[in-house]
């Protein structure tokens, strides 16, 4: 019997064949997509390589022209007979002359000390390419501010046969380096800079592509430039495939997609013209079908709605409603601080919770972390914080007793992105505060009293329904975060005082966790402060803790403030380790990483410390005090560490750019514990003079910011260079002194600097001098 084979038709594979369409077509719609993605970013990726290649060419070869004209200025017999008969202003006159572009000429002694004498007047640019020529060896083309205007440097070691004479510079038009960049073809998608070290010079088209552009980046040969570009990212072809290729498989996807759509309606018409009438009713009614499965919507496209109601606002109670009154003394320059029961109760919390809450709603703000220092008023009033912020809608964390670093850490971890520490930090027990963060920024300034005035004009958000609230412990969080980061190479034998502030628990736990063997000295938690005053930044509060470092032949000591965000440290040999030192040895271990990287201090620091900063290859910037001022300022320059002399550190590198003195501990026990010597002949290594520690003096009827603005109006100082950032500093070759109005309570902070005794006693005298001539009955301790 003969088998006959089964017959396979178009029929048998009509019903599919509209699905194949529409698979088809959608594949060719992708690749086609990807296609032109590719192309575009083919295109961009040609356009700013081109562009950027050009700009390094031309700052190339203007440069080269820069340092042949440079040598032959440097050869001239008389620029080596000035510097052979001490006449520096001579040579460098003689460098300029006759340079077209050149605004000045300097030349110098190779240890620089007249110019670090003369900062921060002169600015810290040139004395930075100076010190670059003496390190490399060679010349050097550096990009400076002089005159608040930007100039080319070139800068190099003048030599008679082997021996470095002296170090000369020279200050040209930078249009020749920058114009390149500035004129270059930039497409508004894509991004151009000229930068130097960490810095951009120059920078054209989309800035959010910035922090990308270091793949692209291309060296300018014979100096630290370099041009950096980027383009949008653009998702890799699919399957490897390049423009062209997506474009290829787009038509053949494309033509499936055609057949397959055209194969059911060709073959009903050959069944018709054969008399096929049934297929070509099933042909039109399996059309009909896609059609209406194609209009119907997908389970897929259902997104599930869940509401979840939150409790309504209770009732308005019965009795007097009316607001408490509220201070406006309270809300200072970087935080909310005053003594409870006279400025602060659990209502007036309440109110500031409410304005804190209100503006978080306007920003879209709807998490926030609360956590309180060890004061005894702290739970009540962090009552009436939470109170607050729920009442205008917001989602409290309750982090309980924790440290001001572990509430900013909590923002972090817990993506909450705001806070508030309810803490006096190292003011008395009966005074408390709040230290906020909004959105990823400390409030400070307008911003902190725009609180006040919300809560003065009533523009305050109250949400249908109260925000809730939930308890977390993060310590260990915390605990692991830093121990992840640090462990030090040997073991040390540590002291750590915590003056019964709230640093008292975590503090050593955290520290023993790297590796240290520590001790602990007043680290029980009591808001009454019975040992002494929380505050490492007055010396006699370190006095037990050098006492016990001494007694158990400790390596160190390690001081907390009220509220853990402040460092103090005492070596074995009893020497309190200034904060503005302290900064010198984080800057040195982080610079090695980050060679040109901007460290930030404040104005109470010594002046010994930029030129340190420079030495270590770094870009010194000395700003105003406080904590939230600080921190603005170092995410305006992208600073990676920056320090008071109150004890504040702030490490950007590695961590999150808050201040922490629990994490700030645990940086010097790894830079010291990688050190062969004694921790403390390491420290006292460090550059020193002779230096007050701050100086507090009560400021005359309760005003310091009216009395430092009426000093500065009327002191005189001679030969000596004036600074207003913050306060009056004057600076003289040989030191300096300061006054400047503390921000937190009514006192005047002074702080005097010299290279020696003399210098000192002639500085003090001088400010002693001005100050009793504005204020006679002025207690002036010195």
């Amino acid at each position: 019997m003969k088998m006959e084979r089964p017959q396979v038709s178009l029929d048998t594979f009509k019903p599919l064949l509209p699905v194949v369409a529409v698979v088809c077509a959608l594949l060719a719609a992708w690749l086609g997509w990807n296609a032109w993605q590719q192309y575009r970013d083919d295109a961009r990726h040609g356009a700013i390589e081109q562009s950027r290649d050009a700009a390094v060419q031309q700052i190339g070869a203007a440069l080269a022209t820069g340092h042949a004209r440079f040598a032959e200025e440097l050869a001239d017999p008389a620029l080596h007979a000035a510097i052979a008969a001490n006449q520096f202003d001579q040579a460098g006159a003689l460098l300029s002359d006759g340079w077209p572009g050149a605004a000045r000429g300097e030349v110098l002694a190779p240890g620089l000390d007249s110019a670090y004498a003369a900062l921060p007047g002169r600015g810290y640019g040139t004395v930075a390419a100076m010190e670059a020529a003496l390190a490399d060896g060679k010349p050097v083309a550096w990009m400076i501010r002089a005159d608040g205007k930007p100039q080319l440097a070139l800068a190099a070691p003048v030599r008679e046969g082997e021996q470095v004479v002296a170090v000369a510079l020279v200050q040209l038009d930078p249009r020749p380096v920058t114009g390149p960049v500035e004129s270059a073809a930039v497409g508004e998608d894509t991004y151009l800079a000229l930068r130097q070290r960490g810095h951009s010079v120059v920078e054209r088209g989309d800035a959010s592509l910035a922090d990308g552009a270091e793949a692209l980046a291309r060296p300018v040969a014979g100096s630290d430039l370099r041009v950096a570009a980027a383009v949008p990212d653009v998702a890799g072809a699919p399957f490897g495939l390049g423009a062209l290729g997506c474009l290829v498989a787009t038509v053949v996807f494309a033509l499936l997609a055609l057949l397959a759509w055209r194969a059911p309606q060709l073959a009903a018409r050959r069944g018709a013209a054969a008399g096929d009438a049934d297929t070509e009713a099933e042909d039109d009614a399996t059309l009909l079908t896609l059609a209406e499965s194609a209009a119907a919507p997908s389970p897929d496209d259902e997104t599930p709605t869940v509401t979840t109601e939150a409790p309504p606002l209770p009732p308005a109670s019965s009795g007097d409603a009316s607001a408490p009154a509220i201070d406006r003394g309270i809300f200072r320059a970087y935080d909310i601080r005053g003594v409870v029961g006279r400025d602060l109760s659990p209502a007036v919390a309440e109110l500031i919770g409410h304005a804190i809450g209100s503006l978080m709603h306007e920003k879209g703000q709807a998490e926030i972390v609360v956590g309180r220092d060890g004061r005894l008023s702290g739970p009540d009033l962090t009552a009436g914080l939470i109170a607050g912020l729920r009442k205008a809608g917001r989602n409290v964390v309750d982090i309980g007793l924790a440290p001001t670093p572990l509430v900013y850490f909590g923002a972090y971890e817990l993506r909450a992105g705001s806070c508030v520490s309810v803490t006096g930090s190292h003011n008395p027990p009966d005074y408390n505060g709040f230290k906020i963060v909004v959105g990823g920024e400390t409030l400070h300034g307008d911003a902190i009293t725009d609180l006040y005035a919300r809560i003065a004009d009533d523009r305050l958000h109250t949400a249908p329904t109260l925000g809730l609230l939930q308890q977390r412990e993060i310590d260990d969080d915390y605990v692991r975060r830093v121990a992840s980061d640090i462990q030090i190479d040997r073991p040390l034998k540590v002291v750590v005082d915590a003056g019964n502030g709230v640093a008292g628990e975590l503090g050593p736990k955290v520290l023993a966790a790297i590796g240290a063997e520590v001790v602990p000295l007043y680290c029980e938690i009591d808001g009454t402060f019975p040992n002494h005053h929380p505050d490492p930044s007055e010396p006699h509060n370190l006095a037990d803790l050098v006492k016990m470092v001494e007694r158990l032949d400790a390596d160190l000591g390690i001081a907390f403030d009220g509220d853990g965000d402040r460092l103090g440290v005492v070596t074995r040999d009893g020497h309190n380790i200034f904060p503005d030192r302290l900064l010198m040895l984080f800057a040195a271990d982080v610079l090695e990483r980050n060679p040109g990287a901007q460290i930030i201090f404040d104005v109470k620091c010594t002046g010994r410390l930029p030129g340190y900063i420079l030495r270590h290859g770094g870009s010194p910037l000395m700003w105003k005090t406080g904590h939230s001022l600080i921190k603005a300022k170092m995410r305006e320059t992208e600073a990676e560490l920056a320090g008071e002399m109150s004890g504040h550190f702030f490490f950007r590198e590695r961590w999150y750019g808050f201040d922490d003195g629990i994490y700030s501990a645990a940086r010097l026990l790894e830079i010291l514990g990688a050190q062969p010597d004694r921790p403390s002949d390491v420290l006292d290594a460090l550059p020193d003079g002779i230096a007050t520690p701050e100086i507090k003096v009560d400021a005359p009827e309760g005003n310091p910011h009216a009395f430092v603005g009426q000093f500065i109006e009327q002191a005189k100082f001679d030969d000596a260079r004036l600074s207003t950032i913050d306060g009056l500093r004057v600076d003289w070759a040989d030191g300096w002194g300061l006054v400047r109005a503390s921000n937190t309570t009514p006192v005047l902070v002074m702080r005097f600097d010299a290279d020696n005794k003399e210098a000192m006693a002639r500085i003090k005298d001088a400010f002693r001098a001005q100050l009793l001539a504005l204020r006679p009955d002025l207690a002036l301790p010195f």
